[in-house]
């Protein structure tokens, strides 16, 4: 048994189309549509593994960047003190990551999973000062930062045709190019 997915999900793309798809009910519509779209994402899966660590990698540099503004734009909000501080510990974690040759994915998954919730925290607890001036500078760069990760997200996907050839998304790899 082969235990890497770029062997596997080729082997599984093959029995659903060879196998199972021929099988079912032709006159069962609902089923063979969700057939062809459970390969299709199967190809898109084995389209992208191969740039999943990088991608994590370039979401965790991402966020690591967006904390340091938040920390510095947050930095007089005295409201947001307590999500400062984890904040500046998450991201400290994440730069250390970054640091170590060979970080397990997962670990990168997790780092990029805490500095989201962290981020968010700070946003929350920012919101409640009445420093306007330091709200528009936060919300500025989270909106920039959202626009650059949908951006990711839908070449991410692109492959699935939902977007249509019209959309003139760049290719993911671009994105997160080292």
């Amino acid at each position: 048994m082969e235990l890497r997915p770029s062997f596997q999900i080729p082997a599984l793309i093959k029995s659903l189309t060879d196998v199972v798809l021929p099988a079912v009910d032709p006159a069962n519509k609902l089923a063979l549509e969700q057939g062809q779209l459970v390969v299709g994402m199967l190809h898109l899966m084995a389209q992208r593994l191969p740039l999943q660590y990088r991608y994590d990698r370039h979401e965790l540099v991402s966020y690591v960047a967006l904390s340091d503004q938040l920390l510095t734009q947050a930095a007089t909000i005295t409201e947001a003190a307590a999500a400062r501080q984890a904040l500046t510990e998450a991201a400290a974690d994440a730069r250390a990551l970054l640091a170590r040759a060979g970080a397990e994915p997962a670990e990168i998954e997790a780092a990029n999973s805490l500095l989201r919730e962290r981020v968010g925290a700070l946003i929350t607890a920012a919101a409640t000062t009445a420093d306007a001036a330091a709200l528009r500078s936060i919300n500025t760069t989270v909106m920039t930062h959202a626009e650059a990760q949908l951006l990711r997200e839908r070449a991410w996907v692109a492959l699935q045709g939902w977007e249509g050839p019209a959309a003139a998304l760049p290719a993911v790899e671009t994105l997160i190019a080292r």
